[in-house]
């Protein structure tokens, strides 16, 4: 008898024994040593579709039960969300509460969360990267996805804007520095300022556009503001979160928080032989104390123009994992922009933070992090938020397709290995594309994988392993039928992936060069920019590390050529490796613009492309620990504004060029 008949057996008549059918299924995971796979139709997804059916209203005997009024979890629309498969309405708080604590008491121990991850160690072997067996004929791809979004920032994914420090209509521009929102004019020959207003509570900041509204997003907080009239700025409508924001996308109007509730903080004991309390009887009251959290506990919270405190979402509403995930909520608020507190809810009862977005869907994926058999992972405890590093060395990901504020779950699925960071997934023709890490469920070397919707499920449809052993990847940049991977150690492999087929994803080329790079720009057809560290050459030998830009041709994939670099001063960084949003391509002028700092001095790199070659103007641009608050903001004539902390110009752009 399988797991699910035995279940169906103990299925009374009557209503829906929806917390029994979850219960037993979370027993029979805790007690089996083998994986689920959300990949395959098992027992678990069955189980879980027959959960969802019985949340939804479906019958074995009787009609569907009226919870009642008052009844925790009773959903005044009529209907719980719909979910199936791998995730599962929970129904009621109930049901939701039991899930956090059965997974909660597996993770605490006699010093509270346990949150460290444990190294592991491979005994098997492992081959090299997959290659074609014979040679592979020149092959050349257009690599021209890249794109700054219409309010001036540098973007992942085109039609999809991001939240910066500062935004433009092309006409005026609006900076926010230290909780001070200011509005510029940059139509003329001059940026002239226009007006200030001050946004309470939002020194950290970012800021999105849409129409005549700002909105400015902190970590836990949104505020609105009415920009109809530059000079008059008025400040709106003010979310307050109990829960930070870990990400923002706009689609036209529409705009889309993903809200992380992590572990809840809660008053643990510990280990104290003076008033004999021992590691067991810790332990003991710890899980205790797990026991006896409420809802409240887990979920996040928002007020509205300080108004009182609100769920977010109705328990019945949260989806619950039909298999282990990271233990903690991940919320999705979608708004219009106009009218932020109007939103629309998506929560799943698990820490899947890691988050890309498309044009029209929306993944949510948990990050496999702590599980690299070659580096100790470190997990993030901070006074608000704490995650626990996934424990089985795969990813989970959630897909949600878009529908103006709504989010829809559309599926998910499951691979082995771990996700670096949102720029390790891109979607090309329903097809999602990942990047993948090491863990104690693959070999050494980093992977390729690509998975397709089937009904609920995302299923593994090409996967290519075993690339750059024992090397972690410092760069992934996606195109249409093209991926290209930076891995470092000692050297700079750059892979460039055929994906044109997605069930059998091959590599093309590989070109080792010294130092590294952390982000990869497109320029044009032909040519791509990687920006990231080197060792600066000097007459004697290397001078050290610093910041570095490499051109690369890219015509022959099979071949990728350096054509040229630049090497920055010893000890210098590139803004741009660890943010994109300080670096512009101008492609009409054949120059990148981008952020180097040295010390606590920042420079803007200008560098001009003209026959496989770069020349290097450096132009001074801020002084002080604000560096990393420079931005530089193209205008539609190809005219750039450099944004300090303190103050917005024109960048000259048309001087003579210099080997900075």
């Amino acid at each position: 008898m399988t797991d699910l008949e035995r279940l169906w057996d103990d299925v009374p008549v009557g209503p829906a024994p929806t917390d029994r059918i979850l219960r037993a299924a979370r027993r029979e995971q805790r007690g089996s040593r083998r994986r689920p796979l959300l990949r395959s139709a098992g027992t678990v997804v069955a189980l879980g579709a027959l959960a969802a059916a019985f949340v939804a209203g479906t019958q074995v005997s009787g009609g569907p039960q009226d919870p009642g009024p008052g009844t925790p979890g009773a959903d005044d629309r009529g209907s719980v969300a719909e979910f199936s498969g791998a995730l599962v309405a929970a129904g009621s708080c109930e049901v939701l509460l039991e899930h956090y604590v059965d997974a909660g008491q597996a993770l605490v121990g006699p010093w509270g969360w346990d949150t460290y991850p444990v190294l592991t160690r491979l005994t098997r072997d492992f081959a090299g990267v997959a290659r074609a067996a014979s040679p592979l004929p020149a092959v050349s791809a257009k690599v021209t996805r890249a794109t700054s979004s219409d309010t001036g920032t540098n973007v992942q994914e085109a039609g999809v804007d991001e939240p910066d420090l500062v935004k433009t209509d092309g006409e005026v521009l609006y900076r926010l520095s230290r909780g001070l929102l200011t509005s510029y004019d940059v139509t003329g020959p001059e940026v002239e300022r226009i007006a200030s207003v001050a946004l309470p509570g939002m020194t950290e900041a970012e800021i999105l556009l849409a129409g005549d509204t700002v909105v400015a997003v902190a970590p836990s907080r949104v505020l609105t503001v009415d920009v109809a009239d530059p000079a008059a700025m008025q400040a709106g409508t003010r979310v307050d979160l109990t829960s930070p924001v870990v990400s923002a996308r706009q689609h036209g109007d529409d705009l889309r928080l993903v809200v992380s509730t992590g572990l809840p903080e809660l008053d643990f004991v510990r280990p104290d032989r003076r008033r004999g309390v021992t590691a067991a009887e810790a332990e003991r009251r710890n899980r205790a104390i797990v026991a006896d959290t409420t809802v409240a506990d887990w979920l996040p919270r928002a007020s509205v123009d300080r108004g009182p405190e609100e769920q977010l979402s109705d328990c019945a509403d949260v989806a619950v994992p039909s298999t282990t995930a990271p233990l903690g909520t991940t919320t999705v608020l979608g708004f219009a922009a106009n009218d932020v507190a109007a939103w629309d809810v998506t929560a799943v009862a698990a820490d899947a933070s890691t988050t890309y977005s498309s044009t029209d869907h929306l993944y949510l994926a948990t990050s496999g992090a702590g599980t690299d058999p070659w580096a100790w992972g470190c997990a993030t405890c901070t006074s608000r938020r704490m995650v626990l590093p996934a424990g089985d060395g795969t990813t989970q990901v959630f897909d949600f397709a878009l529908d103006g504020i709504g989010t829809r779950y559309a599926g998910a699925g499951r691979v082995d290995g771990a996700l670096r960071d949102r720029w390790a997934m891109d979607e090309v023709d329903g097809v999602l594309r990942l990047a993948l890490s090491p863990t104690s469920e693959t070999g050494p070397g980093n992977a390729v994988v690509t998975l397709r919707r089937e009904g609920e499920e995302l299923l593994e449809v090409g996967r290519l392993d075993g690339i750059a052993p024992r090397e972690d990847i410092t760069a992934v940049r996606w195109f249409d039928d093209l991926a290209v991977l930076v891995t470092f150690r000692q050297v700079d492999p750059l892979h460039t992936i055929d994906l044109s087929d997605p069930a059998r994803p091959r590599v093309l080329g590989e070109l080792k060069i010294p130092g590294f790079s952390s982000y990869l720009h497109p320029l044009g057809e032909r040519r791509m920019l990687g920006i990231g560290q080197g060792l600066v050459p000097g007459p004697r030998g290397s001078r050290g590390w610093g910041a570095q830009a490499g051109l690369f041709d890219v015509t022959d994939l099979t071949a990728v050529r350096r054509r040229d670099t630049v090497d920055y001063a010893p000890g210098s960084y590139a803004g741009a490796s660890a943010d994109p949003r300080q670096l512009t391509w101008l492609p009409g002028r054949r120059t990148v613009v981008t952020v180097v700092s040295r010390g606590r001095t920042g420079y803007v790199s200008v560098l001009r492309l003209a026959d496989g070659r770069m020349t290097n103007e450096m132009v001074l641009a801020e002084r002080g620990s604000d560096v990393d608050a420079v931005r530089l903001v193209p205008l539609a004539d190809e005219r750039v504004v450099l944004v300090t902390d303190d103050d917005a110009s024109n960048l000259d752009l048309d001087g003579p060029a210099g080997t900075g």
